[in-house]
């Protein structure tokens, strides 16, 4: 019996831009190509000379020739869904320009991310299996853009609360670690939001810049210490901050619309955001591999910290990577997670991998010392 998987062709690349598109053409057949959101309107003549069996076509703008010939040849085509404030099939990271295209002039309300959220706030528990549908195939796509910018990276985490507000001390305190932990060859992640994860993608971005940059950014930024009352406002001060010095250095966050009253910031480079939360928080916390820091916060941070802890414990995403927690009174007294925490490393692999100091300044080498075998 003929095996049914033996008609679908192999995967064959992933295409994600014209240039992308024109060189796989010039290579040979398109058989099996994944192409994501790409207008191939202008492509016409080419995909009629291609051969494009078992090739799939997410999300990309064809001719109504196009598109039968390419159909009749067995290439499957998923159009693009009108009217959304995202593209389901996107295959890139978002950009902060992309995010907050047209805050200038329209304020956050008229941004892509503000046009998102609301919609996600329209269907989220509306039960339609369509919305359903699109949001996990943005995730997806999403994880995927993610793994390939990822790839061959040594990725810390760097958690916190997002109450922060700039122009505290311990904002400055995160920012500096950012950029410590940038200049030292490690990509940053963050869960993307404002306050001490700002802050991280801040530092990373001043990570190229001569360190009296970071203080005067930071001096800036404090005229808008949060993003309420207006996220207008403080969106456009940090985009002031990265017109006045371009050229920053590049780090990752991975912000969630599930909170949508935190709007992502705009000094990491590189924005993977999700609709489903939950799907984000493993997604960071699995990708760092080089350890995660964990500044003082609250609920969300506490929860982190034992997201990460558990595969550690367990084992089940190998040796366990290093976990530092900054703020000895904050982890001991306020929020005795550290105890627990110990507790649960005793006599086990991970316990030779978690650490507590006191100040941002000791993580760095903290985190150094965990890493060494």
């Amino acid at each position: 019996m003929d095996n049914p998987d033996d008609s679908i062709p192999a995967p064959g690349i992933e295409i994600e831009s014209l240039a992308e598109f024109d060189a796989a053409v010039a290579s040979g057949p398109l058989t099996g190509h994944r192409v994501q959101s790409v207008d191939l309107t202008d492509r016409s003549a080419a995909l009629l000379a291609a051969d494009t069996s078992g090739a799939v076509f997410l999300g990309c703008r064809l001719t109504p020739d196009a598109v039968a010939k390419v159909r009749a040849e067995g290439a499957f085509v998923f159009p693009p869904v009108p009217g959304l404030p995202f593209d389901p099939y996107r295959g890139l990271l978002y950009s902060p320009d992309a995010l907050y295209e047209g805050l200038a002039a329209g304020g956050y309300e008229a941004t892509p991310d503000a046009r998102a959220y609301h919609w996600f706030q329209r269907t989220r528990a509306n039960g339609d299996t369509f919305a359903s549908m699109l949001r996990a195939l943005h995730d997806d796509a999403v994880s995927d853009a993610l793994d390939e910018l990822l790839t061959g990276a040594r990725v810390v985490g760097v958690m916190g609360g997002h109450t922060t507000a700039r122009g505290n001390p311990a904002y400055a305190a995160a920012a500096r670690l950012g950029r410590t932990l940038t200049r030292s060859g490690l990509t940053v992640a963050t869960g993307g939001g404002p306050g001490a994860m700002e802050a991280a993608n801040l530092g990373a971005y001043a990570a190229p810049h001569p360190d009296a940059m970071l203080d005067k950014a930071c001096e800036l930024l404090a005229a808008v210490p949060s993003f309420a009352p207006s996220v207008t406002d403080w969106a456009r001060t940090a985009f002031a901050v990265r017109e006045r010095w371009p050229d920053g250095g590049g780090s990752v966050s991975i912000p969630t619309w599930f909170y949508g009253h935190e709007p992502p910031n705009p000094f990491a480079d590189h924005i993977a955001k999700y609709f489903t939360n939950a799907l984000r928080e493993d997604g960071l916390l699995a990708r760092s591999g080089a350890g995660v820091i964990f500044l003082p916060g609250a609920a969300g941070t506490v929860q982190e910290i034992f997201d990460n802890a558990t595969p550690n414990y367990y084992g089940s995403r190998g040796a366990p990577t290093p976990m530092v927690l900054v703020g000895i009174a904050h982890w001991t007294d306020e929020l005795p997670t550290w105890p627990l925490l110990r507790a649960l490393a005793e006599g086990r692999p991970m316990g030779s991998r978690i650490a507590l100091v006191d100040t941002v300044d000791e993580a760095p080498e903290a985190l150094a010392r965990l890493s060494t075998p």
